[in-house]
């Protein structure tokens, strides 16, 4: 299951109470206080893995809270501390309060870590209260409670190169083909209603990473189909792969519908950089379809068959030569 929204609840530990006490050793007739500090509250990070391409593992625990603080003891001893507790999410988590919508963190890179809730501090024994006009304080304070959050967690891949296109373009075959990913492929539209990743090897020893991203429809970038939930990824992505079948019924409106959508949604999506690839060769000769194509988006087409393989390798040299 590929779950790229989540929202949980964060809550640090509380700290340790200080406590009253006092010297009682044989030889101090005059033992003064000696209540040690509460140790302070544990804290919650969020931390990016790389191990992690979705919130699925998170899917049935919305609370997380760290270790309370230990209560000080006599002889000025401090309580042990709380433990911090470290909550992994897939890298590319963008962390929102949930109720303010504030941005937290963009956790873009692996290991990168942020504080979501800070531990309460400790309080204090009754040593901290001694004066010379109160030799023997009976004084002390509790722990501040940690601090707890309703967090929005949500999720944009990060790709090198991401497939756009109308449903039943053939980007889930152009990905089967290009690396070990195997989306879901049949011959009917919407067969991708999630985003996969795959590895693709470039000649020289080079390598990126694509993704079949799911395809768009008119109003995506109002809401519409998949809508919101497709653009989201491809704002990660440095080169737009834009796969066209090039045997539809006018590859040109198709072309100019998609990128209608990019326009609309904006983000940076419109000057991104860009590869068109005519898919669909294994169905005939492309003749003025191509022709027609090429001059409609004022650039350099890449015709291809994600089926036979034609083209591929020019179209992979394509991306590099983007990237």
């Amino acid at each position: 299951m590929f779950k790229d929204e989540h929202t949980i609840c964060v809550r640090g530990g509380k700290g340790g109470d200080g406590i009253v006490a006092f010297r009682r050793e044989k030889y101090v007739p005059m033992g003064g206080p000696a209540g040690g500090d509460g140790g302070d509250g544990g804290s919650v990070y969020l931390r990016a893995s790389s191990q992690l391409s979705t919130f699925s593992d998170m899917a049935d625990q919305i609370h997380y809270r760290a270790e309370n603080g230990q209560s000080g003891e006599g002889s000025n001893r401090t309580g042990a501390s709380g433990s911090d507790l470290h909550v992994d999410v897939p890298v590319g988590t963008i962390i929102r309060e949930r109720e303010s919508g504030r941005l937290l963190r963009d956790l873009a890179e692996a290991d990168a870590t942020v504080l979501a809730a800070k531990g309460g501090k400790g309080g204090f024994g009754n040593t901290h209260f001694k004066n010379s006009q109160n030799q023997a304080p009976r004084t002390r304070t509790k722990g501040a409670a940690g601090e707890e959050l309703w967090l929005s967690l949500e999720l944009k891949l990060l790709a090198d190169a991401g497939l756009v296109g109308l449903p039943n373009a053939g980007k889930s075959t152009l990905l089967s083909r290009l690396s070990r990913a195997r989306p879901k492929i049949a011959d009917y539209p919407f067969t991708t209603l999630t985003p996969y990743l795959g590895i693709v090897a470039a000649p020289g020893y080079r390598s990126f990473t694509l993704a079949d991203l799911p395809g768009l429809i008119e109003g995506a970038s109002e809401g519409h189909g998949l809508g919101h939930q497709f653009l989201r990824h491809i704002e990660r992505t440095r080169v737009i792969v834009h796969v066209v079948d090039l045997f539809a019924e006018d590859p040109v409106r198709d072309y100019r519908q998609i990128r209608a959508e990019l326009e609309a949604y904006g983000r940076g999506l419109p000057d991104r950089p860009e590869v068109v690839a005519a898919n669909k060769l294994d169905l005939g000769s492309p003749g003025e379809r191509l022709k027609a194509l090429s001059r409609a988006v004022d650039r350099d087409v890449v015709p291809i068959s994600g089926v036979t393989g034609e083209g591929l390798s020019r179209l992979v040299q394509a991306i590099v030569e983007r990237l």
